[in-house]
């Protein structure tokens, strides 16, 4: 959120800014303004209108994969919602990359959902080699379960490996073996297998999975996602840690629209 001599900080959503107003005081204005204390995020709940964009792009390998984009339009103002940081920070997985990297990219993702998959498999290598790695940007994923109840015991996965200080080998393994929704590849004992195949601990790891001890934190990233006005898998939050400007990247986009976003930041 960039700060102006008002107190005012700007939120941009799919090009559109919302202005956040630390002061109580919202009379003679028709912007959307959202108050609160200290570092505080408004959300617009209110989607007056979703198109969704479908279109392929032709990879190296000459397959074709579908890129989802949701552009979401917002005419009115609704009931103020008051979000902090916690929202996009907490109930997440460990960082991936630099933890003092300029820039945050938080995914909430489905490990069932098809264009997180495409997102994985088509996005993320190229974002890896060129901005995690060499210490631009760092990844943080939250659970968003929507889709069955193999969603949340994979998400579940992920925490018990994080146990053995493998969340993002987990992470990997799953989505590898990613075949569709609710069809059984997240199931009990592919769940083991996947566990297997990175070398964890199996007695710990099914131990962890019998205990559901993390089911409060996936249900509460769960929630975080609603509180964001997300309606569906994957989203993603780019957040400029030196100036708190959050942007929205809705959907299974390129490489190219990720790519824009962070060298519009780095070149500041």
């Amino acid at each position: 959120m960039s700060e102006d001599s008002d107190n005012k900080f700007t939120f941009s959503v799919e090009g559109k800014k919302y202005v956040i107003n630390e002061k109580t005081n919202l009379k003679g204005t028709n912007k959307n303004i959202i108050h609160g204390p200290s570092v505080i995020i408004g959300v617009v709940i209110t989607a007056i209108c979703v198109i969704g964009i479908f279109f392929s792009l032709n990879l190296n390998n000459a397959e074709e994969s579908l890129i989802e984009r949701e552009i979401i339009e917002t005419k009115t103002i609704p009931e103020v919602t008051q979000i902090s940081m916690n929202t996009f920070f907490n109930n997440a997985s460990p960082i991936l990359g630099n933890p003092n990297a300029p820039i945050t990219l938080i995914e909430f993702g489905d490990f069932q959902c098809h264009f997180c998959n495409v997102h994985f498999h088509n996005t993320e290598p190229a974002l890896l080699e060129n901005f995690v790695t060499p210490g631009k940007v760092n990844i943080i994923f939250k659970d968003y379960t929507i889709i069955g109840n193999d969603s949340v015991s994979a998400a579940h996965g992920t925490h018990c490996a994080n146990e053995q200080d493998k969340y993002w080998e987990y992470h990997n393994v799953l989505y590898n073996n990613w075949t569709g929704e609710n069809n059984g590849w997240a199931g009990p004992q592919n769940l083991i297998k996947y566990a297997d195949e990175i070398k964890l601990d199996l007695e710990l790891f099914i131990e962890c999975m019998n205990s559901n001890h993390y089911s409060d934190l996936i249900e509460q990233s769960t929630i975080d996602a609603q509180t964001l006005g997300i309606s569906g898998t994957p989203a993603f939050f780019v957040i400029d840690k030196k100036s708190g400007d959050v942007q929205i990247i809705s959907g299974a986009q390129p490489y190219q629209v990720f790519e824009r976003v962070f060298n519009s930041i780095l070149e500041k």
